[in-house]
């Protein structure tokens, strides 16, 4: 089956989070609002945070979801401060996630979207942020790669649920079976792209295999390290 898109998930796909949304960062966000937090248990927080993002398939996009998300983050850091506080603090850092310039683009994404544009693939990004991703593709000088855009905070659902992947599929003019989707979570972008019956392939920049990796081969799904392995897919 020729592939004619490819759907591509944001945040810890083509991008991710500079110092702002690090350690650092969230204590320079606590103590703004008086706030003391522990920076050596930043990482532990967010592993226990995922969680919380594990919904059901037809979970409607919230703010709340995401904003109790990172305050999750900062209990679990040890904050300490009045409970309107932490809130705020929490809120802060939400709205502060959807601005562009905290982020950084991994490498091997502009010379990968240049090669598949240029082969006639279609592009697709799909993310479950509250990001403008017409803002994301000026910032990084993307513009003139992307074919449709669809955040869930605009489309209503979050993926995994199959009407977001089926929205963008759409307004590329594309049925599934001829799409493939790229993205670092198994939950959100794999399996969900998988029960419309597109293709899909995990990005895990990891040296490291990822714990469902020969299960996911099994289906079919292939796991990359680097990008620019995705051509060799299509």
């Amino acid at each position: 089956m020729v592939t004619r898109a490819v759907l591509f998930d944001v945040d810890f796909t083509l991008i991710y989070p500079g110092p702002t949304f690090q350690a650092p960062g969230y204590q320079a966000f606590s103590a703004r609002h008086g706030i003391t937090v522990d920076a050596a248990r930043f990482d532990t927080a967010v592993a226990s945070a995922a969680q919380l993002l594990d919904l059901p398939e037809d979970t409607v996009y919230e703010d709340e979801i995401h904003i109790g998300y990172t305050r999750h983050i900062l209990e679990q850091m040890g904050a300490s401060g009045n409970v309107d506080a932490l809130d705020a603090c929490a809120r802060e850092i939400y709205r502060e996630w959807a601005a562009c310039r905290h982020f950084e683009l991994y490498d091997d994404v502009p010379a990968v979207l240049k090669t598949l544009t240029a082969a006639g693939v279609r592009i697709g990004l799909v993310s479950n942020s509250h990001r403008c991703l017409a803002s994301f593709q000026t910032h990084f000088e993307l513009e003139g790669l992307i074919s449709a855009t669809v955040s869930s905070s605009e489309h209503g659902m979050l993926k995994p649920h199959p009407s977001i992947f089926r929205a963008a599929l759409e307004l590329m003019d594309v049925p599934p079976p001829e799409a493939m989707m790229v993205g670092d979570s198994v939950p959100h972008d794999i399996e969900g792209a998988l029960r419309l019956g597109m293709r899909a392939a995990l990005l895990h920049r990891s040296e490291r295999a990822h714990p469902r990796e020969a299960e996911l081969a099994g289906l079919g799904v292939p796991t990359m390290r680097s990008l620019h392995e995705l051509t060799g897919l299509l």
